[in-house]
C-alpha cells in the first residue's frame, strides 16, 4: 500500500528554544588561559544568540601580617583599578566582536562565587580558562575550573590554553 503524499510548510518559530543557551557566564581572571576563554566564550554567545556576562572575583578580605611570627590581621579587600583590569580587558574584547556584554566583580571565594552567580542569573552555561598546571600542582593548590566543574549544578566549558614550546618560536 502506498504512503499518501504530504506537503508541510516548515514556518520558523519565533518561540525561544527550550534548550537554547541564553546566558553564558565567562569567568575570567586576566591570564593567557582566561583571554583564551572569554574569545571563545564570545564566538560562542554569538553563534548562540545569547548574552555573554563576564565575571572577576576578588577576595573579600586581606590577611595581611601583623608583627609577630605568624600573627596575621584581615581588612576588608579595597577594589582597585588592577581588580577590574580583567573586566575591562573583557569588555574591550566584547566591543571588538560587536557584542554587548555585562561584566561582574565578585567577592568572595573564588569557586563559590562563580557558581553562586551562575546560579542566581540562571546562567545556561560556565565558560573558563585552565591553566593546565597538571596533577601534582592541582592536588597541591587546587584548581579553580576543577572547583567550578565539580560544584556547579549547570554545564562548565573549560578552555585548555594552546601554548607553543619557545623551541619552535627560535628559528
Amino acid at each position: 500500500m502506498a504512503r499518501p503524499q504530504t506537503s508541510a510548510t516548515m514556518t520558523p518559530s519565533t518561540e525561544p528554544e527550550e534548550d537554547a543557551i541564553k546566558k553564558i557566564v565567562i569567568a575570567t581572571d586576566g591570564s593567557t588561559s582566561a583571554e583564551q576563554a572569554v574569545e571563545f566564550g564570545l564566538e560562542l554567545a554569538a553563534e548562540q544568540e545569547a548574552e555573554p556576562i563576564f565575571v572577576h572575583v576578588v577576595p573579600a578580605v586581606d590577611v595581611l601580617p601583623a608583627g609577630g611570627f605568624g600573627v596575621t590581621t584581615a581588612r576588608i579587600h579595597d577594589v582597585t583599578e588592577d581588580d577590574r583590569a580583567p573586566l575591562d580587558e573583557a569588555s574591550r574584547l566584547a566591543i571588538e566582536h560587536g557584542a554587548h556584554a555585562r561584566t561582574e566583580l565578585l567577592r568572595g571565594d573564588t569557586v563559590d562565587e562563580i557558581v553562586a552567580f551562575a546560579d542566581a542569573i540562571d546562567a545556561d552555561l560556565i565558560v573558563m580558562g585552565s591553566r593546565g598546571h597538571g596533577a601534582i600542582v592541582n592536588a597541591l593548590l587546587g584548581s579553580v575550573s576543577h572547583g567550578v566543574l565539580h560544584e556547579a549544578r549547570r554545564p562548565v566549558l573549560i578552555v585548555r590554553g594552546t601554548q607553543v614550546p619557545t623551541a619552535a618560536l627560535v628559528h
